[in-house]
């Protein structure tokens, strides 16, 4: 694109190295003004520096959104309901993230007369597709930068030597320190790729991970909760009522302390590659098991069979970005009309990294007939006899081509 056709972008800007980059670059490279968007999603850091170091920069315009309502009730809660998995094991923590962020870029390019919207996700992973699908979705017409795929600035040491030379100031963790993973934080989770991950043979450090103690060092009496569930969406931990981030953030806390939720995945990216990833997913892992335990209660055989069939389409469809997709929405509507039936309490177990189901119960919607079920007298209500017929017919064709084969 022409670089003189961009008057105004909206960056989506963390004040880190890559973006605090990437707001020079523009500024320079593309003539134009910027204005910054940073979104609080809960990745647990104070966010006003990014404020400080974008007015340093000459940004007039600074957008720092608090999301995290916004996040969990209407990006992580209707993704939960479906009970997803990427490949049977990744909670999507990142992916989910992408839409919201597309959404609001959008927004504010809307609000403030911008040409463009601009981000720093490299050429090489999935958040610039997750990105750019969502935001053509919402403005088709909008122009999109993405500094990785024009810019020579292909590694961490030509990125600092541009911060040196252009008096951009790089800022070390309080300690002194900085991880040398490439981390991604939110409400949901913390990701951590790059340096020795880069060898799926190679064990995590146990420094690496930041939420979760590791299992054998959690307590050594177990965590007992209970988790109240309304048309699908988790409402309470242990009775008390919590709006969706609040009950989000506290399962992690409760599931970090009982060292739960991590994870160490080879995935396969949309862009062709394997990536190697480790994930800290504690309030998710948490979730997944009590929503899986109520609609075992409550979900009809057939609707709970064909909602499992569903979900690997309806995970990729998030981990590639199509959240705003005609087929995603088609998806959502279905799974969400199983949900009204999915009221209850569900109590669980935390010990030591693992999570275990040890109660459920519906006073509205249980669908678990004692009196069917019971191994003692059912007095009539269920006639065993009538299963004779019910397996003879279903052999049926398994009996006629044995006598083809005999």
């Amino acid at each position: 694109m022409a670089h003189s056709a961009i008057k105004k972008v909206v960056l989506a800007y963390s004040g880190g190295l890559d973006t605090s980059v990437i707001l020079k670059w523009l500024q320079e490279h593309y003539g134009c003004e910027v204005v910054t968007f940073t979104a609080d999603i809960g990745q647990g850091e104070e966010l006003e520096p990014a404020r400080a170091k974008a007015q340093a920069a000459g940004v007039k315009e600074i957008y720092i959104d608090d999301l995290r309502e916004e996040f969990a009730r209407d990006f992580v809660f209707p993704m939960f309901r479906a009970n997803t998995l990427y490949e049977g094991e990744y909670l999507l923590g990142t992916s989910i993230a992408r839409p919201l962020i597309a959404k609001r870029l959008i927004e504010i390019a809307a609000e403030t007369g911008a040409d463009a919207i601009a981000h720093g996700a490299t050429g090489k992973g999935n958040d610039q597709v997750r990105f750019e699908l969502g935001a053509y979705a919402l403005n088709p017409d909008i122009k999109i930068i993405a500094p990785w795929r024009e810019w020579d600035l292909l590694s961490r040491e030509k990125l600092m030597a541009y911060a040196e030379s252009h008096g951009i100031a790089v800022e070390m963790k309080r300690d002194g320190t900085k991880s040398p993973y490439s981390m991604d934080a939110n409400l949901l989770h913390i990701s951590y790729e790059g340096y020795d991950l880069e060898d799926p043979w190679v064990e995590p450090g146990a420094d690496m991970w930041r939420w979760s103690v590791a299992p054998e060092q959690a307590p050594d009496q177990p965590t007992t909760i209970e988790i109240s569930f309304e048309q699908g969406d988790a409402v309470a931990i242990d009775g008390q009522r919590l709006t969706p981030a609040e009950l989000l953030a506290e399962l992690n806390r409760i599931g970090g302390e009982n060292g739960i939720g991590r994870a160490d995945i080879v995935e396969n990216r949309y862009v062709g590659m394997k990536s190697r990833g480790c994930y800290e997913t504690p309030g998710g892992t948490i979730l997944l098991k009590a929503h899986r335990a109520i609609e075992s209660l409550t979900l009809d055989r057939e609707a709970a069979h064909l909602k499992d069939e569903l979900m690997p389409r309806y995970a990729s469809l998030i981990y590639n970005g199509y959240w705003f997709s005609p087929e995603r929405k088609m998806l959502q509507a279905a799974i969400d009309d199983t949900q009204q039936v999915v009221n209850g309490v569900v109590r669980l177990r935390l010990y030591k990294g693992s999570v275990m189901v040890v109660g459920r119960k519906s006073e509205t919607n249980s669908l678990f007939d004692a009196s069917i079920a019971t191994f003692e007298d059912d007095a009539g209500a269920y006639d065993q006899g009538d299963a004779t017929g019910f397996i003879r017919l279903n052999a049926l064709r398994l009996r006629v081509a044995g006598r083809k084969r005999g």
